[in-house]
Parts: structure tokens; sequence; C-alpha cells
């Protein structure tokens, strides 16, 4: 037998932990000095030119949030600061893992990302359909982007290459089980729910933070494709959503969602019963009841897609006073990675383009110079601080609340919570089904792991299915069976 090839970093230095990132202590915030997650989230950030790695994809348009409810209690945020305001927004729906020219109707989440135009700056939140994710640690993105994408070799998508990684990463299995089922393949981006799919920081004019997690109601009603009728759709108009969008907005059916949050309170973190900044997992809505904040309206299509949505560049370390990060380890290296991304894609001055740039404001810094630069600041001082009463200087005010930290610098897995494992939500999912929905989520992955060539893969796969729900395992276990009886016999 041959001895394993230990994984290195691309100095050739050992890598001693691929799967947690360097965190101050189990529950704080990921640091920066972990050079093998940030060489490896630079690397795989520029994989491709010139789509975006993920989410390539994608249709957007303009419109407008409205505050419907009283939150200054929660943050201080001035565009949510009284009922009736209105901000602009530009919003972006994509698919995940194809490029560019694949079609709007596979299986797989939807990007839901909204860049709000506010008088403090933009502020982008860059959620999902899906209220989690599969993974926790961004230290794992890069490898499941690649167990997704196309194989090296046969240049398609692998059934082994996506199930391998999901058998070897139970804590995929809650989103797994959403991804295959009924809500897996939205009818339009108009008939599906968004979320902020992470926690994020709320802080009031006292200084008192909060938890929370934003959910996006669509008031269209939920609809959804069959895997059926999606394979039917792709092959008639492999651009339905798109173009769905585009239509409905040009003859004044203008789709809206109805904005709501989950609010928690800054000392009910600890001792939740779920880790409440893992992504894995929601906030059932029995413990934090959802709250009305306010309706997103989308009135106008963009003039030119390229100029205003190829070239949307969405960031969620762009915050405004009142909203901040959370120390959810995959929101950490978000912060890092989706800006790094748009400055290698786009450029270094990609903000000064007009999708990009505050529309409710001015940006006013130092940045100078870079390909493209238009607007280069004159004879200004580039350089601060400095003795000039007109040019910009710092405003001594956090945008948000600082996180309290402690612990020993490492490779952590997070501090467990009394009810943290990677199935019991998956588990509770499964449950809530009824007969039919079961048995076509059960058909869904069948049809798809049936097709994997390695028996270990599988049986490592239905393991983590019959450990959120015994009866989940057992009807796959019989219908994969089935699916691959039915090949041999081909």
């Amino acid at each position: 037998m041959t001895e394993s090839r230990k994984l290195t970093t691309e100095n050739g230095a050992p890598v001693e932990n691929n799967q947690q990132s360097q965190t101050a202590g189990p529950n704080g915030p990921v640091l920066m000095q972990d050079h093998h997650l940030i060489e490896k989230l630079a690397r795989f950030d520029r994989e491709r030119i010139p789509e975006r790695v993920v989410h390539a994809r994608g249709s957007g348009a303009f419109g407008t949030f409205e505050v419907k409810a009283d939150v200054t209690r929660w943050t201080k945020a001035r565009f949510l600061s009284q009922v009736g305001k209105k901000t602009e927004v530009l919003a972006r729906f994509s698919t995940v893992a194809l490029e560019l020219g694949s079609a709007d109707t596979v299986r797989d989440p939807r990007g839901f990302a909204l860049k709000f135009y506010t008088e403090e700056g933009n502020y982008d939140l860059v959620g999902n359909n899906t209220p989690i994710f599969f993974i926790r640690d961004p230290l794992k993105f890069p490898d499941f982007i690649h167990s997704q994408k196309r194989d090296p070799y046969t240049h398609v998508q692998e059934p082994d290459n996506a199930w391998d990684f999901f058998s070897h990463s139970p804590e995929t299995t809650h989103q797994f089980t959403w991804l295959f089922g009924d809500r897996g393949i939205p009818k339009s981006y108009r008939h599906m729910d968004g979320f902020g799919s992470h926690t994020f920081q709320w802080v009031n004019a006292k200084g008192e933070a909060f938890w929370v997690k934003y959910h996006f109601k669509t008031n269209q009603g939920i609809e959804c494709f069959t895997a059926e009728e999606a394979q039917r759709v792709a092959g008639e108009n492999p651009n339905h959503h798109h173009l769905d969008l585009l239509r409905a907005i040009e003859r004044g059916d203008h789709p809206s969602w109805t904005v709501q949050v989950q609010i928690m309170p800054l000392a009910e973190a600890q001792s939740y019963r779920f880790n409440p900044f893992d992504l894995t997992k929601v906030w059932p809505h029995k413990d934090y009841p959802k709250i009305d904040i306010g309706t997103l309206t989308l009135n106008r299509n963009p003039d030119n897609y390229f100029a205003e949505i190829e070239q949307a560049a969405f960031n969620p370390a762009n915050f405004v006073p009142g909203i901040g990060p959370s120390p959810d380890k995959m929101l950490q290296g978000r912060l890092f990675s989706y800006g790094d991304t748009q400055r290698y894609r786009l450029g270094i001055n990609h903000t000064q383009l007009p999708v990009n740039c505050p529309h409710a404001t001015r940006a006013a810094n130092y940045g100078r110079d870079g390909a493209m630069r238009y607007d280069n600041g004159g004879r200004s001082p580039n350089y601060e601080p400095n003795s000039f009463s007109d040019a910009p200087k710092q405003s001594n005010e956090p945008v948000y609340a600082p996180l309290e930290i402690h612990g020993w610098t490492g490779s952590h897995a997070w501090t467990r919570h009394p009810q943290d494992n990677d199935f019991v939500q998956a588990g509770d999912l499964y449950r809530l089904m009824d007969e039919a929905a079961k048995q076509r989520l059960v058909g869904n992955i069948a049809g798809s792991l049936g097709a994997v060539t390695r028996q270990d893969i599988i049986d490592r796969a239905v393991a983590h299915f019959r450990q959120a729900d015994t009866d989940f395992g057992a009807r796959l276990d019989k219908a994969i069976r089935a699916v691959q009886a039915k090949t041999k016999g081909a």
C-alpha cells in the first residue's frame, strides 16, 4: 500500500487542518493569519474569467424597499429609521454551480442578492433562496464547488464527485434534503422566497446589539417545477426564469416580497440549543418568530444587461451604520472572498461603475490610480491624516458593535450546543413533508445518487440520510437499489 501524500500549501508546507478555519477560540471570528484559508480562497476567486466563479448565470432588476414597521429599538440604520421610508434597491437572482450558458431550470440553490442604495452608503445583502447552506466553514467552500463543477477529465458534472464530497461532509445533509425536495427548482425568480441565510448583527442608537436573520417571503406565492417539468422547460426555453422576470416587469406585474426578520437578544446566543451562527441550521420560528418590517418591490428592468447586471458587484462586507457581521465562519470568509473576486473580475475601480457606486450619497476616500480610473482626485491629497479641512476624515463612530472573543488561536470546530448535530434539522424537515412530497424527495435523490459508480460513496451518503430519519434512509436505500437494477437491466 502506497503512503498517502500530504496536503500542502502552495509553498510546499504541510496543511495541518483542511476542515476548520483558524479562529479566535472555538466561537470566535476567523483570523487573517490563516494563510491556508486566504491562499485557498484567493486562488479559487481567480479560477474563471470573465464569468463569476459561482452565480455566473443571473438576472436582475431595480426597485424599492419600503419600511412598514418601526425597528429602531434594534437598529440605527438610517434607511430603516421610519415607517414609509423608501430606498432604491438592485436585486440579482442566479443559479450557483454552472456557467453563464447553462439553463435556468437546473436543480441548484438560487442566489438572492440585494444592493440597498442608502444615504449612508451601499448596503449589500447577499443571500440565497434557502435559509441554510451546505457547509459551515469557508475553508471547505472551494472543494465543495469543485465537486459541483465540470469534472477535469469528462468535463461534465459527475454524480460521483458531488456525492463523494457529500458522503465525507455530513453537515451538508440538511441542505441536500432541502435541495432535492419540492422547492429545489423554483418555477421562476418571482415565485421563490429569499433569505439573508447568515446571522447578522443589528445595533441600535444606544449601542445595544442583537442578532438578526432576514427572510423575504414572495407575495406571488411559492411555485416550483418537478424534475420532469424543469427538464422539459430547459429544452424549450433555457432562459425561462430570465424572461419571466423581464416580461413581468415590462407588463407592470411588479414582483414583491414581504421582508421579515428574526431577532435574537445577544445574551441568548451562547445558551441557545443550536449554534445560532451555524449556516447549516435555521432558527425555528417558534423560538424566534418572524416579524414583518417592510416590502421589497421590483419595478424597473435594466436598460443594458452587461452594464447594470453583469458588472454589478455585491459584497457582504458592505455594511452601513447599525448593521454588521456575526461570528458565522462562512460569513467571515465571504467578507474577504466576495470583494477579492470583484477586484479580480472587474478591477480595482469597479466601485466607480454607476451600478456599484453609491446613489444616495457620495463616496469619499483616498483610492487612486489603477486600471480604468477616470476620477483620480485631481490635486487633492492622496494620504490621511492631513492638514486640509475639506479632505475626508475618519468619523470615529463604529459602524457596528464589537464582538467579544477569547480562546487560543487554532483550527477549531465550534463549541457544541445541546442539539448541535448534522442531522436533527434535516430529519425535522423530512418529517414536515406529506407522503407525496417524501416520495418525490426520495425519487429525486435516488435518481442522482443511483448514478454513482462506487458503492462505498452511496453507502456513506445513505447513512447520513438514515441518521436524519430512519424511514428516510430506508426508503432511499430501496429506491437506489431499484435504480441500480433498472440500469443493469437496460
